[in-house]
């Protein structure tokens, strides 16, 4: 019986020959990471556990991105604890305000994650490094500092589903449509402790952002990681982007899959996923009345990075964001800030009338830059939209394409970038 990618990772670091579903092991980590939130707690957790210090300082990333900026005391002194810590243990990368951007996006960015590592992350979106076909997982903090002081974390070994992606997506049809049609189409829970395992020729026409964009979201149908197989996209990726070895895994032609789904890319349309689950999506032709928004946000882990600025920089060139509404953008990182900036996406932002953000998690978890009063509704391009996500409990949080978002910026409700064109 073979193995799928994900049980060739996670063999290959517990010094295993074979693994299969259920199986509990231990594995070696290749990278620890923790935000302003979750390290504070687990750093708490490793000073009960009597050791010295830190695996390994090069392996463990600090990326205070949630609150950052700080925006309140409590904030203030949650970066002032991983501060202290990064220091005291001498962490290669621990990146302060001004070197910092939203972890999920900065961490690929600077080669920290690439094909073949095991990577935990106590921040569930961790999953994202799937992209570039690594094993990566959310944990809790406890779990962060286990890793942190031994280098190692326990797992049982997942099953996989695989997604044959055929086809090519359409001008306005991006990641986060693909991974919003498989929520919807198997739902919050459907993939539970499951590798989402993502093949077939139709990956070829999907970006790297699309890909981050599709592995992001694996933790809300339920999966334990996403992952992709290595192609010349990906390695051009790491090429330009680490300066770290990668190992390239490959599914067993005989591996075993619970489930198997072909999803043709080309009869994909913009898709929206209404509040307050991921999976409760309509595509925009499915969308008969108008819906009404408050505010728009283009940002965040899933979708903060150069080709989601440049999708919605093409929608608001020329346009204006509609009298009442809010658009709030944020670019991922500092490195995705600078260049929209040299690209002119800036301007075209601030001309349109949007506001534009340092690199934040902020207002995806309710955090700031863009919270909602009661009986608000945004159009977001973030991950999650259950209740009270965003602000207060009678909010309304949808979830969106860059595209999407930003055509209804332009009209005041959920609109099809088509629409626009059209004019």
């Amino acid at each position: 019986m073979g193995m799928t990618m994900t049980q060739k990772i996670l063999a290959a670091h517990a010094g295993l020959e074979y693994v299969e579903a259920g199986q509990l092991i231990e594995a070696d980590l290749d990278l620890v990471l923790g935000n302003d939130i979750t390290s504070p707690v687990a750093i708490k957790e490793m000073e009960k556990m009597n050791v010295k210090g830190v695996f390994d300082k090069d392996k463990i990333a600090l990326v205070p991105d949630h609150f950052v900026p700080n925006k309140d005391i409590k904030s203030a002194e949650h970066c002032k604890c991983v501060r202290e810590f990064a220091y005291r243990n001498e962490i290669t990368n621990y990146f302060e305000v001004g070197e910092m951007g939203i972890e999920h996006a900065l961490l690929p960015e600077k080669g920290l994650t690439v094909a073949g590592d095991v990577i935990i992350g106590a921040d569930s979106h961790t999953c994202t490094y799937g992209a570039l076909g690594a094993f990566s997982t959310g944990v809790g903090s406890t779990d962060m500092a286990a890793g942190m002081a031994t280098g190692k974390a326990w797992f049982k070994v997942p099953a996989a589903i695989k997604f044959n992606l055929i086809g090519k997506p359409g001008k306005w049809v991006s990641g986060k449509d693909v991974i919003l049609h498989i929520i919807g189409m198997i739902g919050v829970d459907g993939a539970l402790y499951k590798s989402m395992e993502f093949v077939g020729e139709g990956i070829h026409n999907l970006s790297m952002d699309d890909r981050f964009t599709i592995a992001n979201m694996a933790i809300e149908a339920g999966g334990k990681n996403g992952i992709f197989p290595v192609d010349d996209i990906a390695m051009l990726y790491m090429k330009e982007h680490s300066k770290k070895p990668y190992k390239i895994y490959e599914a067993d032609e005989d591996a075993v899959y619970d489930a198997e789904y072909t999803i043709d890319l080309s009869t994909l349309r913009p898709t929206v996923a209404f509040p307050h689950l991921p999976e409760n999506t309509k595509t925009v032709d499915e969308i008969k009345e108008p819906v009404k928004m408050d505010q728009v946000v283009i940002g965040s882990c899933t979708n903060g990075r150069l080709d989601d600025l440049r999708l919605a920089a093409e929608v608001l060139e020329g346009r204006h964001v509609a009298k009442g509404m809010r658009c709030i953008i944020i670019p991922a990182t500092q490195e995705i800030y600078m260049q929209a900036m040299e690209e002119g996406l800036l301007k075209t932002f601030i001309e349109a009338g949007a506001v534009v953000s340092t690199p934040t998690c902020g207002p995806c978890l309710g955090g700031y830059m863009g919270i909602l009063a009661e009986g608000e509704r945004c159009i977001s391009t973030t991950n999650r939209n259950f209740v009270g996500r965003m602000g207060h409990v009678n909010s309304e949080v949808y979830l969106a394409s860059p595209a999407v978002a930003a055509a209804s910026a332009v009209t005041g409700y959920i609109t099809n970038p088509e629409e626009l064109e059209e004019e």
